[in-house]
């Protein structure tokens, strides 16, 4: 069985306001360790994807924080302590100070990944 820990991730990211220890775990599934140090709304970087809304499905545990995940309909904010699930469709907003842990199918968060970081670039 796959299995990794933030000290032991093959990926590290770090920019202003997010740092991230990601593995692909095989399998179609990628677990992400993400703290978060400052305020962010991502919507602007999913700009381009269907409906610009992010299309990867996410199972996540919030260590400490919240994030909140804002659908066409409505929007779900989780807090320390909770676990969750955030279906595709889909943006999310980042508090400082928070910490998650969260999986995702390995595909469609790389797809998400590949505008938001275009995006991220065009926008300097």
């Amino acid at each position: 069985m796959p299995g990794t820990s933030k000290s032991r991730t093959t990926e590290s990211v770090e920019v202003e306001g997010y740092e991230g220890h990601i593995e692909d775990l095989g399998e179609g599934y990628t677990v992400a360790f993400e703290t978060y140090t400052a305020d962010a709304d991502l919507a602007p970087l999913l700009t381009g994807l269907p409906d610009d809304r992010c299309q990867a499905a996410h199972w996540g545990y919030v260590i400490k924080g919240k994030v909140t995940y804002r659908f066409a309909d409505h929007e779900e904010t989780f807090e320390t302590g909770d676990a969750y699930y955030a279906p595709p469709g889909h943006t999310p907003v980042l508090y400082e100070g928070t910490e998650i842990v969260e999986f995702s199918p390995t595909e469609e968060l790389r797809r998400t990944m590949e505008t938001a970081t275009r995006n991220a670039e065009a926008a300097g």
